[in-house]
């Protein structure tokens, strides 16, 4: 009955339109308060505790980092490397946004920045050479995927806070499927380009060179952050402070692109989504607690167990399940709900929870590209002025591809863990 009632409360309130942190926060309440004898404490204590992290500070200035790198020109510098390195491949602007996503992914950690940075260049770009729009929003969509999964990544340092997993490790671990993820999208690309007519351009080798050498200050972002933390040097919360630094530092004296307009929107743009990120996370984790209380965990591992008792086939059920509470709640908060009832069961059956923090991050990842919930499209659609609706014609290739590196992360296990267990 407690659950029965804790599902449909939480359903009901996403229904009626309620933003998912207060949806979280109400069905807590509610249910504290007419179902067990707990104290209604228990929800301020927890959404407080839930904030009181220093790994979380990683947040907001990764956002920021994002943020800064797309109002200081930064993100149009490793677009126009990407065009150098792969353009003149058949359905070239379309392994050109794929690439950019992955150095853009490289920096920001986030999905839908990797969109809204990425396609508000190339999106205008593609349709000018004649691709069609519904066709680069869904490219772009997909490829801005990518941005939760190669480190640093956002969700990453949510789980990490939650299971109290390394965040290092789960970078490291990140790094193999996100480069996974990309080369099967643009395998997709190639073939849908050759089916479409998408022919690729060259640039002349002045033109190159120049592109490579102006890009060079935007190339060394990633390799700051990701070199620092791994290097010893900082934190990944002090690397993301390091990168605004960086950013900021190229934006306004290198590339001067910067100016106290451009300080001013980041800022704002950063503390709406760090906000709206926070209300979410600190009711999230007093909905955790309540489950954990009530022994949910517990009841859905007794359930798997009873349908099955082979690891390969209780991993295919929660990719499934995975799969279909991505097309309905965004990744950070299905991330903070279901990890602790998730992580019991799989760490049951030998899965390490480094292991399992991915393949959570790369099947919600997919989430942002399969509607209704699919805010990867929503962010294309509007960059791209088109619908949800035209783009989704073009996005089940690459659904597919990414659905097969999921299949490849999870049961192949040193995709995953190669780099963290060299690295100790």
């Amino acid at each position: 009955m407690f659950l029965i009632t804790l599902l449909v409360c939480f359903v009901f309130f996403l229904t009626v339109g309620l933003p998912i942190g207060i949806a979280l926060g109400v069905t807590t309440t509610l249910v504290i308060m007419f179902f067990t004898k707990l104290n209604v404490l228990l929800i301020a204590q927890n959404a407080v505790a839930g904030l009181d992290s220093f790994p979380l500070l990683a947040l907001p200035f990764f956002v920021l980092v994002g943020n800064l790198m797309f109002y200081g020109g930064i993100s149009r510098r490793l677009l126009d490397l990407a065009d150098v390195m792969v353009g003149k491949i058949t359905g070239g602007l379309g392994m050109v946004t794929t690439v950019a996503c992955m150095f853009f992914a490289a920096i920001s950690g986030s999905g839908p920045a990797t969109v809204s940075a990425i396609g508000t260049i190339i999106i205008p770009a593609m349709k000018e050479k004649k691709y069609d729009v519904n066709y680069a929003a869904a490219i772009t969509a997909a490829a801005g995927s990518i941005g939760v999964i190669i480190p640093p990544s956002i969700p990453f340092v949510i789980y990490a806070v939650i299971t109290g997993a390394s965040v290092a490790d789960l970078f490291l671990a990140g790094v193999v499927p996100g480069l996974i993820m990309g080369f099967m999208l643009m395998g997709a690309n190639y073939l849908l380009a050759r089916k479409y007519g998408y022919s690729g351009s060259d640039r002349d080798g002045a033109e190159k060179w120049k592109t490579f050498l102006e890009s060079l200050w935007a190339l060394f972002m990633p390799i700051i952050i990701l070199g620092g933390i791994y290097g010893g040097v900082f934190t990944p919360t002090e690397a993301a402070v390091v990168g605004c630094v960086y950013a900021l530092f190229v934006g306004v004296f290198v590339y001067k692109e910067i100016g106290v307009k451009e300080i001013y929107e980041a800022l704002k743009d950063t503390g709406l989504i760090t906000g709206a990120t926070a209300f979410t996370l600190a009711f999230s984790t007093s909905f955790a607690a309540l489950i954990t209380m009530k022994q949910v965990p517990n009841m859905v591992a007794s359930y798997l167990s009873s349908v099955s008792s082979s690891p390969f086939v209780i991993m295919a059920i929660i990719n499934i399940f995975l799969l279909m509470v991505g097309c309905f709640i965004d990744n950070i908060s299905a991330c903070i709900i279901l990890s602790p009832i998730l992580l019991p069961i799989v760490t049951k059956i030998g899965i390490d929870p480094v292991h399992f923090g991915v393949i959570m991050t790369v099947n919600l990842a997919i989430g942002f590209c399969t509607p209704p919930y699919g805010i990867n499209l929503f962010v294309a659609a509007a960059v791209a002025d088109t619908t949800v609706a035209k783009i989704s014609r073009f996005i089940a290739p690459f659904v597919l591809a990414m659905i097969t590196t999921l299949l490849l992360t999870t049961y192949i296990p040193a995709l995953s863990m190669f780099l963290p267990s060299l690295f100790k």
